[in-house]
């Protein structure tokens, strides 16, 4: 594979990380699981598809039937069986379509690996050494299998299960061997992730987490698809998607992003099967996108 450089903003990022990493304090609570009815003042919206329902709450007047309408016309009528959970702070919003369904990972699980070599290095109270740097770049940044190959061997299942359980992704069961890709994943604990990526948490401190989304800031240009698709200018997308055929259901393609920045501060996980092909998956998803990022805008500008 040829050696590419990360752009100074990362590169700042993982040197601020590596240094930080050694000096963590103790952090605010876990954040609870995203999900659950109206409560609060928040109001509940759904819409069908098929025989399935999008079903919105927020804090917000009206986004929530807004939600709910627009992201199910996005997926109505497609061919593949997406899922969908998405949260949005400034306005108390969560959405969920088949949120609690297994899916095989494919390349989104790599940012687990990632949650789970920072949390090992914290606990060791250590810096990531600079191997460890560079095969974490070349996971996020390119997707690398053969970095993501010598991480997962490094790490071990067991290593791995005990991040599961202090982010609380009930729901993900590592793969078995080697085979990291077919980590099943459901989009709740995935949007359960990015959370715990983007606020104070007593998981992964903060250089940790800035470590992480400077890196998914960076993804090589032709994997910037999916999630971020048509997001505010003002936003920063932070993403890493997944894409995988198999014998049976087709194409597995997955993307999650988080958004902050500009008064933004949200993320989104979109899961597929059963797409005959990668475009046809990302279309899938961009279409849910666009219309969440535009309502989400609407409603904090």
């Amino acid at each position: 594979m040829p050696r590419t450089r990360l752009p100074r903003r990362a590169r700042a990022a993982a040197v601020a990380a590596g240094v930080l990493l050694t000096a963590l304090g103790s952090a605010a609570p876990a954040l609870a699981a995203t999900g659950g009815a109206a409560s609060g003042g928040r109001a509940e919206g759904s819409a069908a598809v098929g025989g399935e329902r999008v079903v919105c709450t927020s804090g917000a007047p009206g986004l929530a039937d807004t939600l709910s309408r627009d992201i199910a016309g996005a997926f109505r009528g497609r061919a593949d069986t997406p899922a969908l959970a998405l949260y949005d702070a400034p306005t108390r919003t969560t959405c969920r379509f088949r949120a609690g369904a297994a899916f095989d990972s494919a390349s989104v699980v790599k940012v687990t690996v990632l949650g789970a070599l920072l949390r090992q290095a914290q606990e060791a109270h250590r810096p990531l050494t600079g191997r460890e740097g560079k095969l974490a770049t070349a996971m996020i940044t390119r997707s690398d299998n053969a970095a993501t190959n010598a991480l997962w061997r490094q790490l071990g299942p067991g290593t791995v299960r005990h991040f599961l359980t202090l982010a609380k992704m009930a729901h993900t069961v590592p793969g078995d061997g080697a085979a990291w890709g077919l980590t099943q994943i459901t989009a709740d604990d995935q949007l359960t992730l990015l959370r715990l990526l983007t606020h104070d948490n007593d998981v992964l401190g903060p250089a940790a987490r800035a470590y992480a989304l400077g890196l998914m800031g960076h993804v090589a240009p032709d994997q910037r698809w999916g999630a971020p698709a048509g997001h505010p200018a003002d936003v920063t997308a932070q993403v890493k998607n997944g894409w995988l055929p198999r014998p049976a259901d087709g194409w597995r393609v997955h993307s999650v992003g988080a958004f902050t920045g500009g008064g933004h501060d949200y993320g989104l996980a979109v899961l597929s099967r059963a797409n005959r092909t990668m475009g046809y998956g990302i279309a899938t998803i961009e279409a849910a996108s666009r219309v969440i990022h535009r309502d989400l805008d609407a409603a904090t500008t």
